[in-house]
């Protein structure tokens, strides 16, 4: 049994990281506590303390929660991660240049991916991943790169928590990450040919820090005509390319 102090802390963490999920559309009070799995006046005390901490802020016009101002100034004291998403950029373009898609990065965070960078042509608006983009790994197919780069026992559990959260999006949502997760693994990496996402076609593969661990995954999308499973060899030398570089980017930056 969780002790008192540790368990607000968790449901803090929780609600804030909900919060970064939606960071633009922002949470209904009553929403967010369904979604966090807390009773109402659990939710309203803990968020009420991250608004006079500037860790969240409730809109005028709509009442909705959102991100606040402290979490980004916290986020100033990481210089050599912002060095590191700079750097990442030029590697992101070029592969999508050579790809003809969009590119893009996404960091693991526990049992999320949240893109850190992009790059090339979102013209269809279902492709692209906006920078600060939090979801489950389980339902892009970068994040599925990074769940099967891991340790096997390891990857059950990711899988298992981020199956739980899926199927509060019903069971068509369930199936379709189901037959994504089921074709990746058949092939080693990450793919996704429609199965989310109507005429999207995605690939992605890890990235490795010094000791072997996937931190972080690169992907290409494209409209489905445009990137079909014939040209995924093509994509994949892509892709591991840039993984490649990127992955000498984070030694420098964030592992010395």
């Amino acid at each position: 049994m969780p002790r008192s102090g540790t368990q607000t802390l968790e449901r803090g963490a929780l609600l804030l990281k909900e919060l970064a999920a939606r960071g633009t559309l922002g949470w209904r009070l009553s929403d967010l506590a369904r979604r966090c799995e807390l009773d109402k006046g659990t939710a309203h005390r803990i968020m009420a303390f991250f608004v006079r901490e500037r860790l969240a802020r409730q809109r005028d016009g709509d009442r909705r929660y959102v991100p606040g101002p402290l979490l980004f100034e916290l986020s100033l004291a990481l210089p050599a991660h912002a060095a590191f998403q700079a750097a990442c950029t030029p590697h992101l373009a070029r592969a999508a240049s050579r790809a003809g898609g969009f590119a893009f990065l996404c960091l693991r965070s526990g049992g999320d991916f949240v893109c850190a960078a992009n790059a090339g042509d979102a013209s269809i608006k279902a492709l692209s991943h906006e920078v600060g983009l939090r979801r489950p790994l389980v339902v892009s197919a970068g994040g599925v790169a990074i769940v099967l780069a891991l340790p096997p026992e390891e990857a059950r559990a990711v899988v298992a928590e981020n199956m739980k959260r899926v199927q509060k999006s019903g069971e068509v949502r369930v199936k379709a990450v189901e037959r994504m997760l089921r074709r990746s693994e058949s092939h080693g990496y990450g793919v996704h040919l429609s199965d989310v996402v109507p005429r999207v076609n995605t690939y992605g593969v890890p990235i490795r820090d010094a000791r072997g661990a996937p931190f972080a995954s690169i992907s290409i999308a494209g409209a489905s005509e445009d990137f079909p499973h014939g040209r995924a060899p093509e994509l994949l030398a892509v892709l591991e390319e840039a993984a490649s570089a990127i992955a000498r980017e984070a030694v420098a930056l964030l592992e010395r």
